[in-house]
């Protein structure tokens, strides 16, 4: 993986935390939390995306995935903050 390929990754993930983070909770985690949101997003996206053998194409499809992943990880993390 070269160094633009980082970046691109590192975008996706600051910004499926951005998305997710304003559909969750009305705002977002700081540019560091929305990455660390997101990039863990994206594998939990990966894998919910596999269980019923779903793809996703290209830069939107990447966004997709990390961003449903992303919301996934703010709800489970919100239900365990309450309990």
């Amino acid at each position: 993986m070269d160094l633009s390929s980082w970046i691109i990754f590192l975008a996706i993930g600051a910004l499926a935390g951005w998305l997710a983070g304003n559909i969750i909770k009305g705002t977002g985690f700081g540019i560091l939390g929305n990455v660390l949101i997101g990039v863990v997003g994206a594998v939990l996206g990966g894998f919910v995306f596999s269980l019923p053998n779903l793809a996703t194409n290209g830069l939107l499809g990447a966004i997709i995935t990390a961003t449903v992943g992303a919301i996934i990880l703010v709800y489970v993390i919100s239900l365990i903050k309450k309990a």
